[in-house]
């Protein structure tokens, strides 16, 4: 890997490390870009509703501020992009764009986490065998691919279906054929590699193959130790050349500002 668009700092709740941290790692292992997309605010529910697992609407400025400063620090060593991981949640994706571009935000990354609105859903990627709950992630994912805003769709392979195969084959092939008619790439997932999660899934890798997706490796880094990760790098490599998969080693930002 020459670059990697998929990093979490301290600041999402369940992660380690400030941003210095991270690019000094990044440098040390000769990446030319490193994009960090710590999950993205949205803290501006109908209700007092709010999640653990982002950064707060007020430490959006700190976050940007510090990556803006750092990037004309490094700017001879590599590049550095402030973006973000963000679900697309319809109801309040609107206001998220105003705040990520008032805020000097790049890019945006698609990481689905929970569906609907948040409030009172379910995480995607629990074990479930409803068809109706998997049609519903790909309705979803696919709309959040139509506004043409993220770079890549990161763990698309998430939601965990135990159901039905054919179910599945239709539904995941639909998904892909999503991401490639908005010429999205879609994200082998380093993480859930380190940490033996259902995910990457092979029959979605398959499916993307098939559908002749455009792919590229994301180390979903939560400490800095892992914005490089030859280890797992290496086994998603394997993955990707068994169904004829060539991933793309940078990802064509498409900027919100």
């Amino acid at each position: 890997m020459i670059a990697n668009y998929h990093t979490h700092t301290y600041r999402c709740g369940h992660a380690e490390g400030n941003e210095r941290e991270y690019v000094e790692c990044a440098v040390k292992a000769g990446l030319k870009t490193l994009g960090f997309s710590d999950h993205t605010p949205y803290d501006f529910f109908d209700s007092d509703h709010s999640s653990p697992i982002r950064m707060r609407v007020e430490e959006l400025p700190g976050y940007a501020g510090s990556l803006r400063g750092l990037a004309a620090e490094y700017r001879d060593r590599i590049e550095i992009l402030p973006g973000v991981e963000a679900e697309y949640y319809p109801r309040y994706f609107p206001r998220l764009l105003e705040l990520l571009r008032e805020n000097g935000i790049v890019y945006m990354i698609l990481g689905q986490h929970l569906p609907g609105n948040e409030i009172g859903e379910a995480y995607c990627g629990r074990p479930t065998d409803s068809a109706a709950d998997l049609e519903r992630y790909v309705s979803q994912t696919a709309e959040a691919l139509e506004t043409g805003l993220f770079s890549c769709f990161a763990h698309p392979d998430l939601i965990r279906f135990v159901g039905e195969s054919a179910a599945y084959e239709k539904q995941m092939r639909r998904l892909c054929r999503a991401a490639r008619k908005t010429d999205t790439p879609l994200e082998i997932n380093l993480l859930g590699i380190r940490e033996g999660r259902s995910y990457p899934d092979e029959r979605f890798w398959r499916l993307a193959a098939e559908e002749g997706n455009t792919v590229i490796l994301g180390s979903d880094a939560h400490t800095p130790a892992h914005v490089v990760d030859p280890q797992s790098e290496q086994k998603a490599l394997a993955l990707a050349e068994k169904f004829g998969i060539r991933p793309i080693t940078t990802l064509p930002i498409r900027r919100l500002c």
